[in-house]
């Protein structure tokens, strides 16, 4: 795959403009066979692992002028970012309370003059809550099929939440359920990333589900960056020696980071170890504030993706603590690098490590087993886990053959 294109467009890239009245650029790749439209609300430049699915898709697009692709995703005003063969559509759109950095993408008639000028010939849906339905509206009565990839668990999450009450947990889920089969009276079908989340899906009575896994960049995430360990822990002000327990991604609840902040002392004292805890999202402030552990530095999010490879190939171990994973893409990277993980017994990071064999799952919710397996992990023998990570990667996880194998799927949906 083609990597001449950076991951993320810079700000001269960028070009205001009134999507709702002003005059549309001119469709690139005119004699493109094949045109995509992707929409989220889940993008945002401090966002995890669906924008990194999107801009890896844009790469696999740029290496094919066969194809055309466009993107519509939520901003703080309207504008366009032109790429190689893919356009970004910025809508102007309010903050989601209490879930920064997103934004919700609420206009009908912004996506209705995209669609029509764009002409996609599929459109792949990647968040459930506003997004389906703007474009089921958008759309009227043209016949475009239309990919649901189920990005997010919602229906686990709303299952796991905090009420009081088992019963109001179970009518949450059951809505959520509900609410996913009416989605995909619309769709032609739904990605799911993890075998637990397809058969989740299937069991719901949800038909035409295809599993496809994420993939990683195998070239820029490599063990090879182990070797930059000491110039890592020194540009981070982090300990010259011990090991090194890292977290990447978004400070949600959803993350369940409180257990691992309730079993950090004690990995601490039984290990020696130090704590990297680097992102932003709404619960950052709070868990900075409950932390009482020794040895815990909280890094910013970390757009550079060269020093997000140096720094979890410089770990010991990765922590993904969230059940609720409908992937698990950072624990990934990190296994790419030739680091092991330790998951939450349940989501796509569990399968990760029991396909893999690189790390060991801890109960959910449940700090003392959390602290024992940390514990049980770091005094394994951590090279012979990373060399099972970094095969696991590679033998499974390549994003051409993640793009190959959605290519396809367009191509089946369309006959």
């Amino acid at each position: 795959m083609s990597h001449a294109i950076a991951l993320a467009p810079l700000d001269s890239d960028r070009v205001a403009l009134d999507l709702a009245r002003g005059t549309l650029p001119p469709i690139s790749r005119p004699a493109a066979t094949l045109a995509v439209l992707d929409t989220t609300e889940w993008f945002a430049p401090t966002s995890g692992g669906i924008r990194t699915y999107l801009l890896q898709k844009e790469l696999y697009i740029a290496s094919r002028p066969w194809l055309r692709h466009a993107l519509v995703v939520p901003w703080a005003t309207d504008g366009v970012v032109e790429r190689e063969g893919s356009r970004w559509y910025e809508f102007a759109g309010p903050r989601v309370p209490r879930n920064e950095p997103y934004r919700l993408l609420t206009s009908v008639g912004r996506m209705r003059r995209v669609l029509a000028h764009e002409q996609p010939h599929i459109i792949e849906l990647g968040s459930p809550a506003i997004v389906p339905w703007l474009v089921f509206r958008a759309l009227g009565t043209r016949d475009v099929p239309i990919v649901n990839f189920f990005h997010s668990h919602f229906p686990a999450l709303l299952a796991g939440s905090k009420r009081p009450v088992p019963a109001a947990r179970e009518l949450l889920r059951d809505a959520a359920w509900w609410y996913a089969r009416r989605i995909d009276r619309h769709v032609s079908a739904t990605i799911a990333a993890s075998r637990f989340v397809a058969d989740d899906l299937e069991d719901a009575g949800i038909p035409n589900v295809v599993r496809i896994p994420l993939g990683v960049d195998l070239e820029h995430f490599t063990p090879e960056r182990r070797a930059n360990g000491a110039e890592t822990r020194a540009a981070w002000n982090l300990p010259t020696d011990g090991p090194l327990v890292t977290f990447i991604g978004r400070f949600a609840h959803e993350k369940e980071l409180d257990v691992l902040m309730h079993a950090w002392p004690e990995i601490q004292r039984r290990t020696g170890a130090s704590l990297v805890m680097a992102g932003d999202g709404p619960e950052k402030a709070a868990l900075q504030a409950r932390n009482k552990g020794k040895q815990v530095f909280w890094l910013p999010f970390i757009p550079d993706r060269a020093r997000l490879a140096d720094l979890q190939a410089a770990s010991s171990v990765y922590m993904a603590t969230s059940p609720h994973e409908t992937f698990g893409l950072s624990p990934l990277e990190a296994m790419a690098c030739g680091t092991p993980v330790l998951a939450a017994d349940g989501g796509g990071a569990r399968e990760h490590v029991l396909s893999s064999g690189a790390g060991r799952i801890f109960s959910p919710g449940d700090w003392h087993d959390l602290a024992e397996q940390a514990v049980g992990l770091l005094s394994d023998d951590l090279v012979g886990h990373g060399e099972r990570a970094r095969e696991y990667a590679w033998r499974e996880h390549s994003w051409e053959s993640v793009f190959d194998r959605v290519f396809a799927l367009y191509a089946h949906v369309q006959r």
